[in-house]
């Protein structure tokens, strides 16, 4: 925990900054897993689910998370990258991953990458559950993924879906013994039967080594935007690995993906979304699953990056993404994507960066930065932004300080009147932090007009700052000895 005082001046009022930022000498501990080998993000066993597409590997997901985290539907291919979800099972913690199925061998690129996802996981897995569909019987298919189970040398537990009757469908379960990999263990993953015997043999193979740790909660980061501005490929360049699937089809990540980075020593936990289009442009029903989650994750999240597309511009719709994120008072910083592809000139950024402030005029606060997920290009400044933004979302400042500014605005510019009935304004404190909260005690609350509260809101940020991240503002009558609140 670090605590400091700045002190900044405007006019004759000095403004205290306490700053409280939950990284202690820049390192964070994460709730996140890691590899028992020494991957340096995972720090708990980590459970893949395998199998081909549409055995249920998600809805068994859902199940043992307890959330609808991944996107279930009888389409193959829903779920499209690996997700991740803590669980714990008698006293034991691991990560799980659901994953995109294994198909085989296929030109259609989705498909391919998809592929690729499920194999990756399988590589930085310590267990693995390989899960089939007793409906439609033991498959070719499932002897070939077997065959690349064998290849990783890692634990597989087989296990045997959609068993409605224990009893009545035994000698179908028995025919998945012919896969060689042990014995099958029968489950419902819908109707929620047998995933105590399941979690009890994917226990037993959990090292000592893989021991879990208390860890404390890091920072995250949420990227939302339009779909293909490269919301995927930004974190695939922190990454330096394709985590994300990255086409240039739009909508390919559909569900909410948190993904540990580090950069320059510092833990933070980023989501990448699915991008949201214009109703209108919805038309598939995942594509409203996946726009709900949008705005959960943003819900859920300290700072929201939204990403923007250099070669098409600001749009309206950018501005209405970016508003998911005002309402809901959160850090937020305009990242300006694809910076390299643009032909450019020393008055470029300028005339680029006015036209975004006309489109977000309401949320003039928020902290401008170019970059390009091809090549890297000024990374280092987006985090130093974030890192800016996290601090400022948690600056208090003191009540005597605050009212030296109000006392100072209000000299400058008188509050409003109606009908011979002025407004006064008694004092202002803060409150709450994430985002900076401030209690107006007024002596009538209809008084205060939208205009007035935002030449507040200017006067405190002109004077202390709390750039990238939006303040909130409740108006408390005091009369008569009754309190009324008004946000």
């Amino acid at each position: 925990m670090f605590a400091g005082t700045v002190f900044m001046k405007y006019g004759m009022v000095f403004c205290e900054y306490i700053t409280v930022f939950c990284l202690s000498n820049g390192q964070g501990l994460m709730k996140q897993m890691r590899r028992c080998e020494g991957d340096r993000y995972m720090k708990k066993p980590i459970v893949a689910i395998v199998g081909r597409t549409n055995v249920g590997k998600s809805t068994l997901f859902n199940a043992l998370t307890g959330e609808n985290i991944a996107i279930v539907k009888n389409t193959p291919g829903v779920t499209r990258d690996r997700i991740y979800a803590n669980v714990t099972w008698m006293n034991h913690s691991f990560t799980i991953i659901d994953t995109s199925g294994i198909e085989p061998e296929s030109s259609d690129v989705i498909l391919s990458q998809m592929r690729k996802q499920a194999l990756f996981a399988i590589d930085i897995a310590d267990v693995i559950i390989f899960l089939t569909n007793v409906r439609q019987g033991m498959v070719d298919f499932d002897a070939k993924i077997t065959d690349i189970l064998r290849r990783s040398k890692k634990p597989v537990v087989l296990a045997v879906n959609k068993v409605d009757h224990f009893d009545r469908q035994m000698m179908d379960i028995y025919e998945f013994y012919n896969l060689g990999i042990g014995e099958p263990f029968p489950i419902s993953a819908e109707g929620k039967q047998g995933l105590g015997d399941l979690l009890d043999q994917v226990v037993t193979y959990f090292s000592d080594r893989c021991a879990v740790e208390e860890v404390d909660e890091l920072p995250k980061v949420a990227i939302i935007g339009k779909p293909n501005v490269g919301k995927s490929s930004i974190i695939n360049k922190m990454l330096r690995q394709n985590r994300m699937i990255v086409s240039d089809v739009a909508g390919t990540t559909r569900d909410i993906i948190e993904t540990p980075v580090r950069w320059n020593g510092k833990d933070y936990i980023f989501v990448d979304t699915a991008g949201l289009r214009r109703k209108n442009k919805i038309r598939e029903e995942l594509e409203q699953y996946s726009i709900i989650r949008t705005v959960t994750a943003v819900e859920k999240v300290d700072v929201v990056i939204v990403v923007i597309d250099a070669v098409e511009g600001m749009t309206e719709q950018d501005a209405k993404i970016a508003g998911v994120a005002h309402e809901r008072g959160k850090g937020i910083i305009i990242a300006i994507n694809k910076w390299d592809a643009i032909e450019k000139n020393d008055k470029t950024i300028n005339e680029f960066s006015r036209k975004v402030q006309s489109i977000l005029s309401f949320m003039s606060y928020a902290k401008i930065v170019f970059i390009s997920a091809v090549t890297g290009q000024r990374f280092s400044q987006l985090f130093d932004t974030i890192d800016m933004v996290l601090e400022n979302q948690a600056l208090r400042v003191t009540t005597g300080v605050l009212n030296e500014i109000l006392t100072e605005a209000i000299a400058l510019n008188q509050p409003p009147s109606d009908k011979g009935k002025d407004l006064k304004i008694y004092y202002m404190t803060e409150v709450a932090l994430k985002p900076p909260t401030f209690v107006i005690f007024v002596n009538n609350k209809r008084l205060m007009h939208f205009s007035y509260l935002r030449y507040l809101e200017n006067r405190i940020r002109e004077s202390c700052g709390f750039r990238g991240t939006a303040l909130k503002f409740i108006v408390r009558e005091k009369k008569k000895g009754k309190m009324i609140w008004n946000e």
